[in-house]
């Protein structure tokens, strides 16, 4: 039983269903207001320095400022982060997706006041994209509603922004990377690695196998009975009975069919 089982029970009562629809609407919400007055998308930002001033609100408002300023493109993107928080739900359940959710939450907001710098709810979003498409990688989305592909090829392509600020940024920024996916880490984190384990040692029992299978061909004895050779048990006497074929002590004189 894992943390997340033993929390469940007493815990789920407080989860909040639907949570991504109202994060959606509340985004939808302050997107007319930035439209009608661009400051207000200043005052809402997550701010080390404002909110130690007391400004306090910028801890919770960040979460529903849009990346977007087009009316195009906040269409596609409100309409996609519900369908993400739906299949989300859907799947893990209302509690487990709220954990996710806020854990993302509190990590983004740690790593602004530890290093001051914040990444807006980008990779707030992008966490619930990695996970449907870790859930489910062969799934096909419309992209735009006209391209059809595999999410896993949009996820990762959408690493790739990420992962250069990882290689090519600062210190402050790499741990807002690793700070604001570190739900995505700590959720797939340890599975991954299981997987990786399990692969390495599937390959080494593999690699035992064939030198094991190439040892046994290129071996000068084998019975023809038990199949043992002078590798696999380097004890065992071989003789040629009388119909030409080998055998080890043990079985000589025993006819093959």
């Amino acid at each position: 039983m894992t943390i997340l089982d033993r929390l469940e029970k007493p815990l789920a009562r407080f989860a909040i269903p639907g949570l991504i629809r109202y994060v959606v609407a509340l985004n939808a919400l302050v997107f007319i207001l930035v439209q009608l007055n661009p400051d207000y998308a200043q005052m809402l930002t997550l701010d080390r320095g404002a909110v130690l001033r007391g400004e306090v609100w910028r801890l919770v408002t960040w979460i529903f400022l849009p990346e977007t300023r087009s009316l195009f493109w906040i269409f596609f993107y409100l309409l996609f982060t519900w369908w993400l928080g739906d299949l989300l739900e859907q799947s893990w359940g209302t509690f487990r997706l709220n954990i996710y959710y806020f854990l993302g939450i509190l990590l983004s907001v740690a790593c602004a006041l530890i290093f001051g710098a914040a990444g807006g709810n980008l990779y707030l979003n992008l966490s619930l994209f990695l996970a449907v498409a870790t859930l489910a990688p062969n799934m096909e989305i419309l992209l735009f509603f006209i391209f059809p592909v595999k999410i896993k090829w949009v996820a990762l392509f959408s690493l790739l922004f990420p992962v250069s600020i990882l290689i090519f940024a600062t210190l402050p920024e790499k741990m807002m990377v690793l700070m604001c996916l570190g739900n995505f880490l700590l959720f797939f984190g340890p599975a991954f690695s299981r997987n990786l384990m399990d692969r390495r040692k599937t390959q080494q029992r593999r690699a035992r196998f064939d030198l094991a299978k190439k040892s046994d061909s290129e071996s000068l004895h084998r019975c023809e009975a038990c199949g043992i050779t002078e590798i696999s048990d380097p004890d065992a006497e071989f003789r040629v009975a009388s119909d030409g074929k080998e055998f080890c002590l043990k079985h000589l004189g025993q006819k093959t069919g």
